[in-house]
């Protein structure tokens, strides 16, 4: 019988502030225990897994049936891009950069020259405040509103109907073939936008993430004749490397809508899916209720997740950073993040505080049979099975 992994993270879901959180002015953050706290938020699905039986979180007032660790952010940074990349296998020594006080002059008159359009803004912003702030001067004179954020990012905003969405993704393209090297940033993002004053994000969204420096996960998988699945933004961060087959989402209910019509298709390999409207809606709005009852939406279609798991089905839940609603930031934190590993094959046990992210590629990969690889991390196969 064919081995599958649903492996799916939580976008923005931290546990707690890693020991350098300091560092990253992120003293305090919990995103979870934020969470936790409003009447709103009800995860029992998640409870059985294990999520409140993880070192440091405490609470679990049942035993669990899945396996679960608290897992250590090896790479430097608390960014999208590195998150996944590191869970994928891939160590990044050293942070993507960041713009504080926006883009050097030389970087935008390249752009304005080779675009043809003139920018608004330059600096970090909020990106529905942006729009409000520069939305109708953008609508008057044409020019691009350029932002960026505490992350590695250049973000582009568009009204659909100044600037079309193709045009709009050629700006984008043409950014990211410039931002290489010492300007690299983990991704260009297209942030459309239309309606009137204050204007609405639109959900066609587009990542341009710079291409994973050495093989990942997905791309061993792919070499190694898998299907290898993307639910939501995945594909955009990996920039389609090591993936056969993309399913962009609008929300987190139509990933989840999605990923259950995978399980019930008859593959061999990995079924990757992100679920960015609790780091994009509520995260980054500190909308502290928003998140808890997407947390507990999220548990119920997990309880459907769990009813379709086949006999060799792995399942794994993780997140790529935090985003702590409750602290006077809007960007992302610096913490730890849990795994959840279930599966009819998969033994109920405390895995600790792991290493690195990348344990979870690791175990993947040998989850599926590819036992010679180099990917980074150390696979925790043998601690939750019986082979």
């Amino acid at each position: 019988m064919s081995k599958r992994v649903f492996l799916i993270v939580l976008d923005s879901m931290g546990i707690g502030e890693m020991p350098d959180a300091n560092e990253w002015n992120d003293e305090g953050s919990n995103t979870l225990a934020t969470i936790r706290k409003h009447e709103a938020f009800n995860c029992p699905n998640l409870e059985r897994l294990g999520l409140f039986a993880i070192d440091g979180v405490g609470g679990n007032t049942v035993t669990p049936i899945g396996a679960y660790a608290r897992m250590f952010e090896a790479s430097k940074g608390k960014d999208t891009t590195i998150g996944h990349w590191e869970i994928a296998g891939v160590y990044s020594p050293k942070a993507f950069p960041t713009y504080p006080n926006g883009f050097p002059e030389k970087i935008l008159s390249e752009f304005t020259k080779r675009t043809g359009r003139e920018i608004l803004c330059n600096m970090p912003y909020s990106g529905t405040d942006v729009i409000r702030d520069y939305g109708e001067e953008h609508l008057k004179t044409g020019k691009l509103i350029v932002y960026t954020s505490a992350d590695s990012v250049f973000q582009i905003a568009a009204h659909e109907d100044i600037v079309s969405i193709e045009e709009l993704y050629k700006y984008c393209e043409i950014a990211r073939e410039m931002l290489q090297g010492e300007h690299g940033v983990g991704r260009v993002i297209a942030r459309p936008f239309n309606d009137v004053y204050p204007f609405k994000r639109t959900p066609r969204r587009h990542d341009y993430s710079l291409l994973p420096p050495e093989k990942t996960m997905p791309s061993v998988l792919k070499a190694n004749g898998f299907e290898t699945i993307s639910v939501g933004k995945i594909f955009d961060i990996f920039a389609g490397q090591g993936f056969t087959e993309s399913n962009p989402t609008v929300s987190n209910n139509d990933g989840m809508d999605k990923t259950l019509a995978i399980m019930d298709r008859d593959f061999s390999g990995l079924c990757f899916t992100n679920l960015v409207d609790f780091d994009m809606v509520y995260g980054h709005r500190n909308d502290i209720e928003g998140y808890a009852k997407a947390m507990t939406e999220f548990d119920v279609r997990l309880g459907e997740v769990l009813e379709k798991l086949r006999d060799n089905d792995l399942l794994i839940i993780t997140a790529d950073h935090g985003c702590d609603p409750q602290t006077p930031s809007t960007d992302h934190s610096r913490e730890y993040t849990p795994m959840l590993a279930y599966g009819k094959n998969v033994n109920a046990v405390n895995l600790g505080i792991r290493d690195s992210f990348a344990d979870i590629g690791k175990t993947v990969v040998e989850w599926l049979g590819v036992e010679d690889n180099d990917l980074f991390g150390e696979s925790f196969l043998k601690e939750i099975t019986n082979d």
